[in-house]
């Protein structure tokens, strides 16, 4: 007897654990806009985990205990300059939300490249909207709200969530269905929204070094804030010396003008590519956060 009550122990922790963890390939007959990788083009994560050499994209899904969740999900999309990707303090953050009822998501898509796209511009962007389509599609199946999928974006990972959630209207991918593809609310830490010469790096990875003046403006996310844009929630240190807190601002402004429903959070110090937990302030921006999915009806 004690045995098999051990045996269905372990057997509910292995199936509580497969819960948590899932792998979820974004693609299954074929990638959007790709080209064949070239030899010894191939994923790579090197000692501090960050990741390079995407080939494959896919959600990393956490999912709460049935009894507490709120039917609410957050694609989190890591930053890492649309170079590489740095996913650790996202997973932390997943399962930050899968412990309030929230069922999270950390999404590995492809990096910008000339050499496994055929317009790397959009690369990004396929992968974000197809995460979206997907959770929508198996909502039923993982117990989500179709209505509530909302992303939250880390640094160029901000980027590419404000180009989901101002650019909805622009679908690159292929949805026979008409499934919608629009975030329902964006969760922004210190977002890469406006394409300042200061900061090239992420510009030059994703649009190249000598872009238009369309372009540039094209790929500003603050300038295509609408009234239909999502609501947003924002944070980003004073003293970030990496993405400098006019990204934010600016957009928080634009979302101002239009109408959106917004919060924003500025804190004295914290740097950039801050966690949960590793703010100089000791702000506590998750429960803040929290606090405005509440408010908002997430």
């Amino acid at each position: 007897m004690k045995h098999l009550i051990l045996t269905l122990s372990l057997m509910l922790i292995f199936q509580r654990t497969n819960a948590q963890n899932q792998i979820i390939p974004l693609y299954e007959n074929g990638i959007p806009g790709s080209k064949i990788p070239p030899s010894g083009y191939a994923e790579e994560t090197d000692s501090a985990g960050l990741v390079s050499k995407v080939t494959f994209p896919t959600l990393s899904a956490y999912f709460p205990d049935k009894k507490m969740s709120t039917g609410t999900s957050v694609i989190i999309c890591p930053g890492g300059g649309y170079f590489v990707l740095s996913p650790k303090k996202c997973v932390e953050i997943a399962k930050a939300f899968a412990e309030t009822g929230i069922a999270a998501f950390v999404l590995k898509y492809r990096l910008p490249s000339d050499q496994i796209m055929q317009n790397k511009s959009v690369g990004p962007l396929q992968d974000a909207q197809t995460a979206i389509k997907i959770i929508r599609e198996r909502s039923k199946e993982w117990g989500v709200d179709p209505d509530k999928v909302g992303m939250m974006g880390l640094s160029a990972g901000g980027h590419l969530v404000s180009t989901a959630g101002t650019q909805f209207n622009r679908v690159v991918i292929e949805n026979k269905k008409g499934i919608r593809v629009r975030p329902d609310f964006m969760i922004l830490l210190y977002p890469v929204t406006i394409y300042d010469p200061a900061v090239p790096r992420t510009r030059e990875n994703l649009i190249g070094k000598k872009p238009s003046a369309s372009e540039l403006n094209f790929y500003s996310t603050e300038k295509h804030i609408t009234a239909q844009t999502p609501p947003t929630f924002l944070i980003h240190a004073l003293d970030d010396d990496v993405i400098p807190a006019k990204n934010s601002t600016l957009f928080f402004d634009a979302l101002l003008k239009a109408g959106v429903k917004t919060e924003m959070h500025l804190v004295q110090s914290g740097g950039h590519g801050f966690g949960l937990h590793d703010l100089k302030t000791g702000t506590r921006w998750f429960e803040l956060c929290k606090s405005w999915l509440t408010e908002n009806g997430f």
